[in-house]
């Protein structure tokens, strides 16, 4: 039977350790407890919200409805000549499911190291870092849809995956919940080494040819380096998308500030660093009350202790308009701001 918690406190269902409740909560460890939840047409009326890891959300108050925290859990793989098929469950933290792979020398995912969350996050918010994105190793997923209670297998193009963007955070938006994701890996492994710092890393570890643990091992190395551990200090990771531009503005933007930091993003668009325009605002590592940003990465957010999601919210918008004076570019939160 399920257990329907009344006036719950969020603050230890997201990494930010906003102090916010949830007027309901229930935990979901099996796909038949969605269909039994919603069997309850209460529970169609309430505005909802579904948990996994928590750590893209910021509550600005206490939600006044239903949260719904995935755990499903468990992964199974499939190998078929060079190319292995591994499902994971909504519940599974990421992380836990990149070192499964790695371990086991299915590579795909080893640049996504690291990230925080939850398996059933990862194809809404298309999560990527170091120029792999989650569309480019993504299968399917199979959802339930609240209004019918039926389940649903979507595919790559089914999703409309964009830069940190889906068809679940557009059109589908609150009408799906995810409960696995199926993943297309390889034996052969693809090595990339574009992004970031990993060719230094790898230089200053003397490896010249890296396998994907190794890959892994200085991805994970270089996000240690400059992300806050959540468990630490509250934060979300990166709290802004980095900006995409057209040639022609970058081009203006690079005349004036010839060092910005940049990177191609095809069709004519440009991807700038938002955490280098961040940084150029003077914001890197600065205190506002009991919030802030990192000292080690403008672009994280960071909960000093007894921070409000208000608080934190005030200081992303005041970053975003300062960045807009300076540099006239537009930031976009990349975090799921309840409010």
């Amino acid at each position: 039977m399920l257990q329907i918690q009344e006036n719950v406190s969020l603050k230890n269902f997201n990494t930010f350790g906003i102090d916010a409740s949830a007027k309901y909560f229930v935990e979901i460890n099996r796909e038949e407890e969605l269909t039994e939840l919603f069997m309850d047409p209460q529970w169609l009326q309430v505005e909802r919200l579904v948990l996994g890891g928590g750590s893209n959300v910021l509550f600005v108050k206490n939600f006044d409805g239903l949260v719904i925290r995935m755990n499903i859990r468990g992964i199974e793989h499939r190998i078929n000549h060079e190319e292995v098929f591994v499902e994971a469950g909504a519940g599974e933290v990421w992380n836990d499911l990149v070192n499964y792979c790695v371990d086991r020398q299915y590579a795909g995912i080893e640049n996504l190291s690291l990230i925080p969350g939850s398996v059933g996050a990862s194809p809404i918010q298309n999560i990527g870092a170091y120029g792999v994105e989650l569309k480019d190793v993504f299968r399917s997923c199979r959802a339930f849809e609240i209004a019918t209670g039926e389940f649903k297998n979507f595919t790559k193009e089914d999703c409309c995956f964009g830069y940190r963007d889906s068809v679940f955070k557009n059109e589908l938006k609150n009408k799906y919940i995810i409960l696995s994701v199926k993943f297309r890996l390889s034996l052969i492994p693809n090595i990339n080494l574009k992004y970031g710092a990993i060719e230094q890393e790898l230089a200053n570890r003397n490896i010249s040819e890296p396998t994907i643990k190794d890959v892994s091992r200085v991805v994970s190395h270089i996000r240690v380096s400059k992300l806050p551990d959540p468990s630490t200090i509250g934060n979300a990771g990166s709290f802004f998308k980095n900006p995409v531009i057209s040639s022609e503005q970058f081009q203006q933007l690079q005349s004036k500030f010839p060092e910005v930091v940049n990177y191609p993003a095809g069709d004519g668009l440009v991807k700038l660093a938002a955490g280098w325009l961040i940084e150029q605002c003077g914001w890197k590592g600065k205190v506002v009350g009991h919030t802030g940003t990192w000292k080690n990465q403008a672009l994280v957010l960071v909960n000093h202790g007894g921070a409000t999601g208000e608080e934190v919210y005030s200081l992303s918008s005041q970053i975003i308009d300062s960045v807009y004076t300076k540099f006239g570019v537009s930031l976009k939160r990349e975090v799921n701001v309840i409010s």
